[in-house]
C-alpha cells in the first residue's frame, strides 16, 4: 500500500497537555471571544448572521445543490469502481468494531437526535406549507414525505461519508494525523504541519464546537418541553441548565471511558431504545398504514429523485427551497468535520465498498422507515381532524412529538421512552464530539490524555449553558450553516484529493500483484528447469 507519512513532532507537550499549541490555544481564545461578543451584541449578531445566511442562500443555492449531488455521484462511483476492494489501513487491516456496533455509533453521531426532533414536525410543516402542491391534500402529503426523505436521506449521508472516508483513508492508509488538514497532503505536502494546516483545523474545531453547543442547547429545550408536557415540570431556564449539567456529566464519563467502553455502549443502548420506541409506535399505531406508507413514500422518492434533488425554484422564484433544502445542505456540510471525523475514527479495516455502501444505504433506509412511521402517521392524524397536532407544530415544534403520542394507548410510557432516547442521543453526540475536537487540537492523536477529553466535554456544556442563559444560540446556529459554503469548496477539493490517493494506492497494489505473479511464474519456470536438469542427469547415469 501507500508509503506511510508521519511526523512525530506534531504532538507536543505544553503545560502538561499533549496538544498542537497553535490549534488548541487559538481555538480556545476564539471560542471565548465569540461567546462574549455574541452575548454582548446578541440582536446584532442574529441579524448579521441571518442576513448573511439569506445572502448565501439566494446567491449560492445552485452551488449547494450541484455540489451535494456531485458528492453522492462520486461516492457511488467509488463503491462500484476498481477502488472498491481497497481496505482502509491496508489490505491486511482488521476492523476494530463489529458491524452492528459500527452502524449504531455512526447513526447516533450522525443524526439520531434530529430524527426525534423533526420526525413529526418537518413532515407536518411541509404538509401545511408544501412547495408545489395544494396544502392539506393527498398530493401535499406525498410531497411532504418526498422532501423529508430528500433532506434526511442519501444526500445528507453522502456528505458525512465523503469526509469520513477521506479522513479514514489518509489516517489509516497513509499514516497521517486524524485531522482535517491530512486530506490536503497531496496538495500541500509537509505544509499541512505548518500554519496552513493549523488554520484548517481551527476552522474545523470552531464549526464542530459551535454546532454541538447549539444543538445541545436546542435539544435540551426539547427534553424540557417533554418533561413539562408529561410530568408538568417547568421547562424554564433553570430546568434546562440542570439538564445540560446532567447530560454533560454523563457525556464526560463516557469520554473518559473512551470509544470502546463509553461511546460504543451508549450508542448500542440508544439503538435498542430506538427500536423499542419504533415497535411501540408500530404496534399501538396504524400498523398496516405505516408499512403501506413506507413502500409508497420510498417509491415516490426514488421516482422523483432527480427532479427534487435538482429543483431550485428557478421559474417560480419562491423562497421555500432556501428556507428548507439549502438550509439543510449548509447544515450537513457545516457538521461534516465532526461527524466525518468520528466515522473515520471507528472505520479502520473496512473496504471502500463496505464503508461507502454501509454509510450511505443502511442509515438512510432506517431513516426512511422512521420518518414514514412518525411523519406519515402524524399527517394521517391531521387529515383525520387532529388540529391540536398541527397547532403544536406551528407553536413549538419541540412539543410536536409528545402531542403526537397523545392519541396512542400507553402515551405516558411512550413519552418517557422518547425522553430517555432524546437524552441518550444527545449524550452520544456530546461525547463523540468531544473526542473529535480533542483529536483536532492534539495534532491528530486518537487517544489523548483523559484531562483533555474532560476539558472539551465540559467546554461544550458550558458554552451551551451560557448561550441559553444569555441568548445567542440562534445566531451561532446560523453562523454554523453559513460556514457550509466555504466548506463545500473544501469538500470539492477533498474529492479530487481522495481520488488521487486511491489511484496511487491501487496502482502500487497492482504493481505488487504483477510482481508476485511474475515471481510465481519465475518460480514455476525454475522448478521446471530443475526437474529437467535432474531428469537429464538421471538419463546420463542410466546410459
Amino acid at each position: 500500500m501507500a508509503e506511510k507519512v508521519t511526523r512525530s513532532d506534531e504532538k507536543k507537550s505544553i503545560f502538561g497537555l499533549e496538544v498542537n499549541g497553535p490549534v488548541f490555544f487559538t481555538s480556545v481564545i476564539i471560542i471565548t471571544l465569540t461567546i462574549v461578543l455574541t452575548l454582548v451584541f446578541k440582536e446584532g449578531a442574529e441579524k448579521f448572521f441571518g442576513d448573511l445566511q439569506t445572502g448565501v442562500a439566494n446567491n449560492a443555492d445552485w452551488f449547494f445543490i450541484l455540489s451535494i449531488n456531485l458528492f453522492l455521484i462520486f461516492l457511488i462511483y467509488l463503491a462500484f469502481s476498481k477502488f472498491g476492494n481497497l481496505r482502509i489501513g491496508g489490505q491486511n487491516a482488521k476492523t476494530e468494531f463489529k458491524t452492528l456496533s459500527w452502524f449504531a455509533m455512526l447513526f447516533s453521531a450522525g443524526m439520531g437526535i434530529g430524527l426525534l426532533f423533526f420526525s413529526v414536525g418537518e413532515p407536518v410543516m411541509h404538509f401545511n406549507n408544501p412547495p408545489m402542491a395544494e396544502a392539506g391534500t393527498a398530493a401535499a402529503a406525498t410531497e411532504a414525505m418526498n422532501f423529508t426523505y430528500l433532506h434526511w436521506g442519501f444526500h445528507a449521508w453522502a456528505v458525512y461519508a465523503l469526509v469520513g472516508l477521506a479522513l479514514a483513508y489518509f489516517t489509516y492508509s497513509r499514516g497521517l494525523p486524524l485531522t482535517i488538514r491530512s486530506v490536503f497532503y497531496p496538495f500541500l505536502g509537509d505544509r499541512i504541519y505548518g500554519k496552513t494546516g493549523d488554520i484548517i483545523d481551527i476552522f474545523a474545531v470552531l464549526a464542530t464546537l459551535f454546532g454541538l453547543a447549539t444543538s445541545l442547547g436546542f435539544g435540551v429545550q426539547q427534553i424540557a418541553s417533554g418533561l413539562d408536557h408529561v410530568f408538568g415540570i417547568s421547562s424554564g431556564i433553570t430546568t434546562q441548565i440542570i439538564l445540560i449539567a446532567i447530560v454533560t456529566l454523563i457525556a464526560t464519563t463516557s469520554v473518559v471511558l473512551g470509544v470502546d467502553k463509553g461511546v460504543k455502549i451508549l450508542s448500542e443502548w440508544n439503538m435498542r431504545i430506538a427500536v423499542v420506541l419504533l415497535i411501540l409506535v408500530l404496534i399501538l399505531g396504524p400498523t398496516i398504514f405505516i408499512f403501506r406508507s413506507f413502500v409508497e413514500n420510498t417509491g415516490s422518492y426514488l421516482y422523483n429523485f432527480l427532479k427534487i434533488s435538482t429543483w431550485s425554484e428557478t421559474y417560480s422564484g419562491g423562497s421555500w427551497q432556501n428556507d428548507w433544502t439549502v438550509f439543510y445542505w449548509g447544515w450537513w456540510i457545516g457538521w461534516s468535520p465532526f461527524v466525518g471525523m468520528f466515522i473515520a475514527r471507528i472505520s479502520k479495516g473496512r473496504t471502500i465498498r463496505e464503508f461507502t455502501l454501509g454509510v450511505l444505504l443502511v442509515p438512510a433506509l432506517v431513516t426512511f422507515f422512521w420518518m414514514s412511521t412518525f411523519g406519515s402517521t402524524a399527517i394521517q392524524q391531521i387529515m383525520s381532524g387532529n388540529d391540536a397536532l398541527s397547532q403544536a407544530v406551528n407553536n413549538d415544534i419541540a412539543t410536536a412529538l409528545f402531542v403526537f403520542f397523545q392519541d396512542y394507548p400507553m402515551a405516558m410510557v411512550i413519552n418517557i421512552v422518547a425522553i430517555i432516547l432524546i437524552a441518550g442521543f444527545f449524550i452520544t453526540s456530546s461525547d463523540s464530539g468531544s473526542l473529535v475536537i480533542d483529536s483536532l487540537t492534539s495534532g491528530g492523536k486518537i487517544d489523548a490524555p483523559v484531562g483533555q477529553r474532560i476539558f472539551w466535554a465540559l467546554t461544550e456544556g458550558t458554552v451551551a449553558a451560557v448561550l441559553l442563559v444569555g441568548g445567542g444560540l440562534q445566531a451561532l446556529q446560523t453562523a454554523t450553516i453559513v460556514t457550509g459554503l466555504p466548506f463545500a469548496v473544501i469538500l470539492m477539493v477533498m474529492c479530487y484529493s481522495l481520488y488521487k490517493g486511491l489511484h496511487e494506492d491501487y496502482k502500487k497494489l497492482e504493481e505488487k500483484r504483477s510482481q508476485k505473479q511474475m515471481d510465481s511464474y519465475e518460480d514455476i519456470v525454475t522448478q521446471i528447469v530443475k526437474k529437467r536438469n535432474i531428469t537429464d542427469k538421471n538419463k546420463k547415469v542410466d546410459q
